[in-house]
């Protein structure tokens, strides 16, 4: 009974803790590394495990390494990041009484050389992923904002063409200039695809097994 009482008492003062307005700014960093950690896991595991699998060759217990390493780093990198993010800009809207926008692009600047500067191949793909989006998005802004006129006709198709036409260029004639994933998956589909022996080979494996 005892035992129980102090937990529901540590509880309450937790709980009591964690609603006072004052440290909210500090805990809203906390639960930021949190949460940058959880989201990292989530998103890097499948990603890691679908493409080791598919793609990476060795025994299991070093593709399971592979796994464990990719996710522990994009989910190690996404917390340092949103704490980092989050710890700079509540310390500039602190300094300056008010909030900026100039606050938020400097502190992910900051984050951003910190933590995704090192140049490896999880912080690339986080990278290039984001440079994707904010394309689009400031492309979007634009227009908004009267920067471009609004296009009378949906410039979609035009980027379609452009981003396979120029990929499958690189790609063919200079693939040292592509990620290493990314040739890896390029190999699968354009390359893998012209070689066969028989029918195990053609349908049902990529390359014909070999014998152990």
């Amino acid at each position: 009974m005892a035992g129980s009482e102090m937990f529901n008492t540590a509880l309450f003062t937790i709980n009591n803790f964690l609603q006072q307005e004052q440290h909210r700014a500090a805990l809203a960093v906390i639960k930021g590394f949190r949460n940058g950690a959880v989201y990292g896991a989530k998103i890097r595991a499948p990603h890691a495990l679908v493409m080791t699998f598919l793609f990476r060759s060795g025994s299991l217990k070093d593709k399971l390494k592979a796994i464990l390493k990719a996710t522990y780093t994009h989910s190690r990198n996404l917390a340092y990041f949103v704490f980092t993010y989050k710890g700079l800009k509540a310390l500039q809207e602190k300094m300056q009484g008010k909030t900026r926008q100039s606050h938020v692009f400097l502190a992910a600047c900051v984050g951003g050389w910190l933590v995704f500067g090192d140049n490896n191949n999880i912080n690339s793909q986080i990278n290039m992923y984001l440079l994707s989006r904010i394309l689009f998005a400031l492309s979007r802004l634009a227009v908004e904002k009267g920067v471009i006129p609004q296009p009378k006709h949906d410039p979609f198709p035009l980027f379609a063409t452009l981003v396979w036409g120029i990929v499958l260029w690189l790609f063919e004639y200079y693939p040292h200039t592509l990620q290493p994933s990314l040739q890896s998956s390029m190999n699968y589909l354009y390359h893998d695809s012209n070689t066969w022996h028989d029918i195990s080979d053609f349908l049902v494996f990529n390359k014909p097994r070999t014998s152990s």
